[in-house]
């Protein structure tokens, strides 16, 4: 879902996604208030950290949860 100019005061959230191997670590993207991101409005490497922790919640990371940023 592209992120409209309407929208982007939506993005003063953060999902975050808990280490669950390494306390203190955690890895947080910018959001709107569901949680949902822009993937496209990440670069490379966000996007790929991001793809990450969502494919392993449950193993390294923990239920992810939205912030106000």
């Amino acid at each position: 879902m592209p992120i409209t100019a309407s929208s982007q005061q939506a993005l003063s959230f953060k999902i975050c996604f808990p280490s669950l191997s390494r306390e203190g670590r955690s890895v947080d993207f910018p959001c709107d208030e569901a949680g949902r991101v822009d993937l496209d409005g990440l670069d490379e490497r966000a996007r790929w950290n991001y793809l990450f922790a969502r494919a392993m919640l449950g193993r390294e990371y923990g239920k992810p949860s939205v912030h106000a940023a």
